[in-house]
């Protein structure tokens, strides 16, 4: 029996029984949000404090390793290992208490930051640190790096933050730390208290010199004045003393005001000069954006997505807050009056839209200036803030020798910079250029007293430069403290002490490229799924819910939780197919399929990942790969080549539904379909769009307009046909229709029956190519495959003009001189936006038509559920409905009988149909009632 067989048997018999020992599990957890890659033996989710202590005790026994890890979006490596991963996302993720008196709150290590401020906030009260991951980001987490976050000046760290602890230290010896001091209760603490003793000089000069120095161990907070605090001095220490199983943690009470001054400058140097300057105004925040990251959210959100900004190559936030509006209005007025171009912001939306820039720069610089690649690594350096423009001069200086771009932003109040560099680890010699760049890049921080560190922890990207930081002397302390709380090196071994060197384990150079035999183009990875994979940084915006802001990422692993079905999960295993380690076998390995299964195409991930994956696009390529002439599953046979068959169904409609309402027929044929028996086949229409176009409509005299017929408009909703080109007729144009048998081959794409797609959409996208005129598109995953796919899977050229030609109802309708929509005053519609169109067109324009007409709109985000083919086949029932269950099923619940439910998407309408005793209706169906003269509802 191996050592992580023989670990796993003993822990079950202790209790702890929540182990993943499979190979697409511990590929899922080989990375965090940083550049390395450690797939560890096993990974363990613990239940209670218990749980953890058994778990150290048999790591010690068995000399397994172990890592602790919250949400697994740290950047330096630091929640990575080659042992045991010890997960406390999933079940330690509990506010035990919040006391308003005292105004702490008790939590467990795996509560996500925005759950405690949730918790926090019907007290009036929030936990002051927060960082740009807030969203997934844990307290435990944040505890091992002491993260910090836009608002420490204003908030302090979350050392500053932390009132108690209890935690198990290496040895096995529970720790319970109170607030203000702990003595010496344990042979640990003792042994610590001596230490101290012995080295207070040393400790005075090279510790906590400014409040950004988070590199190495937080040796200050055991000075006699600051009352030997155990607590606050493992905050920081990364996992490599002792692991948290509860912390207390000071609350502080949310400004009843707050201002946001935008001040511009004509570089990111400049910006660094002014902002020491700032700091006698007393801001919360006071954060350095340059525009080169600017410019990326423009390219990736649309111009829409950033608000006018003050002339300026570079820009400081700073925001001031306090319980006095006067107060804080003249604070303002004296920050924006220091000189250079400045816009006061006192609206809460429009500053959240300038803070949402912010808070995507991790995921945004995941792409250089160049367009290459950019990596973590040296992302978190700090100065003293007087020091920060001349440091980032030299910086500037030192990425140009080293021929590196990246984006610059960072706290700039602290003296913190964050940047990812396009160092090109996917040539021989980028490894030797990532050590030379890193070691004399922490050279120039350590000449100006500074840190390697700002609030990331040193990891695996720093541990080695700390010797260019601190005194041989205070490096041997390091060693010391850690023999005194884990003698054995159970805890995080290879960060901070005896260091991993910082070239070892990097994922990129451990996998070469894949341009052979693909189908789709990548063309915006250089033709490379592997480059393509290796998009995803990690950041982890996948395992946030973000439905409450309109996003769709990742409806699976909000049903599941599951750090496989996230989609980072899901580019961990991709990488480790492309690399051939962890995942042997390939496209057809089970680990790839098992990942990707509950995968629902839904492209959100292309739109809110700030890096850009498209995992419909992986799948629809792994499909391919995996099936290419060889036997498919059913459901490719039936759902896949749904086209097909509709035409089929159409030579007799009626019979065919009458077949399928048979129990004893249609049990067997939903069966043999690959479909799941509790769903409802839509039945096929009576008659076609087609047929009622081409045999009854009238045309009429006006601009000529293309509708695109798919066949969920043609063969099972001709009246959203009928609707659209009464809508269009009445805002004067002729419509025309696309001819027979042209499909945009949706359904052959996501099941990665790709050849046969090419064919399809190539002589549908040649036809369309000549048209000259405005193309509409009815179904908005058809309208997303002319705008999108067809450029991945035929040649650009050809595709491109389509792409750029082609429409949403309420793209064409807004862009339509004179036309106005039909009154909605006061009307309640619940929008369902389909997912790709969230994704690929984008909702806005349908948004601000239904506002424009008066509508009282609940937009709703995530996923229907149903997918297309996805909800449908058998086994994925479960997972749909709980995804459904997730906004869409409880907003239909609560939206009155008069509300109008709004869902472009086939699908949506008929996950809505077969969950509910609701009704969808398209856009198209909405407005040509309001012309006739019928209300919604």
């Amino acid at each position: 029996m191996d050592r992580a067989a023989a670990l796993a048997t003993d822990l079950r018999r202790r209790g702890v029984t929540d182990l993943l020992t499979d190979r697409t599990s511990r590929s899922a957890h080989s990375s965090d949000a940083s550049l390395y890659r450690v797939p560890p033996l096993l990974v363990a989710r613990p239940r209670s404090a218990e749980d953890v202590a058994t778990v150290i005790e048999l790591c010690a026994r068995h000399e397994v390793p172990l890592t602790p890890r919250g949400g697994g979006t740290s950047v330096a490596g630091n929640a990575v290992g080659p042992g045991l991963v010890l997960d406390f996302s999933r079940h330690l993720d509990r506010v035990l208490s919040v006391d308003p008196g005292t105004r702490t709150a008790v939590v467990q290590p795996g509560v996500i930051q925005a759950d405690l401020q949730r918790a926090a906030a019907p007290y009036g009260l929030r936990f002051g640190p927060d960082p740009s991951t807030h969203t997934r980001c844990t307290i435990g987490g944040m505890i091992g790096n002491n993260a910090c976050g836009s608002r420490t000046l204003g908030y302090g760290r979350t050392s500053d933050n932390i009132a108690g602890l209890k935690a198990v230290a290496g040895t096995g010896a529970a720790l319970d730390l109170p607030p203000g001091g702990t003595g010496r209760d344990t042979a640990e603490l003792a042994a610590l208290h001596d230490l101290t003793a012995g080295s207070l000089a040393l400790i005075r000069t090279e510790f906590g010199r400014f409040g950004r120095q988070v590199s190495g161990y937080a040796m200050e907070h055991l000075l006699p004045e600051r009352r030997f605090d155990v607590a606050r001095f493992l905050a920081g220490s990364e996992g490599t003393l002792a692991v948290v199983t509860e912390a207390t943690l000071s609350l502080v009470t949310d400004p009843a005001h707050r201002v946001l001054v935008v001040l511009g400058y004509p570089d990111i140097a400049a910006a660094g000069d002014a902002a020491p300057g700032l700091l006698e105004h007393r801001p919360t925040a006071c954060e350095g954006i340059d525009a080169r990251i600017v410019d990326v959210v423009r390219r990736r959100r649309g111009e829409q997505a950033v608000p006018p900004l003050p002339a300026g190559a570079a820009w400081l936030f700073v925001e001031v807050a306090g319980d006095d509006e006067a107060e804080v209005r003249e604070r303002a007025r004296r920050v924006a009056g220091g000189g250079g171009d400045a816009l006061v912001v006192t609206d809460q939306a429009r500053a959240a839209a300038l803070w949402r820039i912010r808070e995507d720069g991790a995921g945004l610089s995941g792409r250089s200036p160049a367009g290459l690649p950019a990596y973590a690594g040296w992302e978190d350096t700090a100065v003293p803030p007087a020091m920060l423009g001349r440091y980032l001069r030299d910086f500037e200086a030192l990425m140009k020798d080293f021929g590196l771009t990246g984006l610059p932003y960072g706290h700039f109040g602290d003296g913190c910079l964050h940047i990812r560099l396009d160092v090109p680890l996917d040539r021989p010699d980028g490894p030797a250029s990532f050590r030379a760049f890193l070691t004399a890049a922490a050279g120039l921080v350590a000449g100006y007293g500074g840190s390697l560190s700002g609030e990331h922890g040193d990891g695996r990207a720093r541990s080695e430069l700390l010797p260019l930081m601190y005194s041989a002397p205070a490096i041997d302390l390091f060693a010391r403290v850690k023999a005194v709380f884990d003698p054995g090196d159970v805890l995080n071994p290879g960060v901070l002490v005896r260091p991993r060197p910082l070239d070892a384990d990097l994922r990129v150079p451990a996998a070469g490229p894949v341009r052979e035999g693909l189908a789709l183009a990548y063309r915006h990875d250089g033709g490379d799924f592997g480059q393509a994979v290796h998009r995803c940084t990690g950041v982890g915006k996948c395992r946030a819910d973000n439905t409450a802001t309109g996003g769709v990422m990742c409806p699976s692993y909000l049903a599941t939780r599951e750090e496989k079905d996230s989609t980072r999960g899901r580019a961990r295993v991709l990488q480790e197919m492309v690399n051939g380690s962890a995942v042997a076998g390939g496209w057809r390995s089970p680990e790839v399929h098992e990942a990707l299964d509950l995968c629902l195409s839904c492209k959100g991930c292309a739109s809110d990942c700030p890096t850009g994956i498209d995992m419909a696009a992986y799948k629809s390529e792994m499909l391919y790969q995996s099936y290419r002439g060889r036997l498919r599953p059913a459901a490719h046979y039936s759902l896949g080549r749904l086209p097909f068959w509709a035409r089929l169904a159409a030579r007799m409609p009626r019979a065919v539904n009458a077949v399928l309402r048979v129990p004893a027929l249609r049990r067997p044929a939903l069966a043999l379909a690959g479909v799941d028996r509790r769903r409802t086949l839509p039945a096929f229409a009576p008659r076609t769009f087609r047929s009622w176009f081409e045999r009854e409509h009238r045309p009429v005299e006006g601009r000529p307009v293309m509708l695109f017929v798919d066949t969920f408009t043609d063969h099972f909703a001709p009246e959203v046909g009928r609707a659209t080109v009464a809508v269009l007729e009445a805002a004067g144009y002729a419509p025309r229709i696309t001819a027979s048998g042209r499909c945009c081959a949706l359904t052959y794409i996501s099941t990665g029956q790709l050849d046969k797609a090419k064919t399809i959409l190539g002589r549908t996208v040649a036809d369309l190519a000549g048209a000259d005129m405005p193309i509409v598109g009815m179904e908005p995953s058809c309208t997303a495959v002319l705008r999108s796919d067809a450029l991945e899977l035929l040649d650009e050229a050809v595709a491109a003009p389509v792409a750029r030609a082609t429409r949403t109802l309420a793209e064409l309708l807004s862009e339509t001189p004179g036309w106005r929509p039909p009154r909605l005053d006061g009307r309640s519609v619940v929008a369902q936006p389909h997912c790709h169109h969230h994704a690929v067109m984008g909702w806005e324009q349908d948004a601000r038509l239904l506002r424009e007409a008066g509508a009282e709109v609940r937009r709703l985000g995530g996923c229907c559920g149903l997918a297309g083919n996805f909800g449908m086949e058998e086994g994925h029932y479960e997972v749909s409905a709980a995804v459904a269950g997730h906004q869409l099923l409880p907003a239909l619940r609560d939206a009155g009988p008069e509300a109008a439910v709004l869902a472009d998407g086939f699908s949506c309408r008929t996950q809505i149909a077969d969950l509910s005793a609701r009704r969808g209706t398209h856009l198209a169906e909405l407005l040509a009632g309001l012309l006739a003269g019928r209300l919604p509802g």
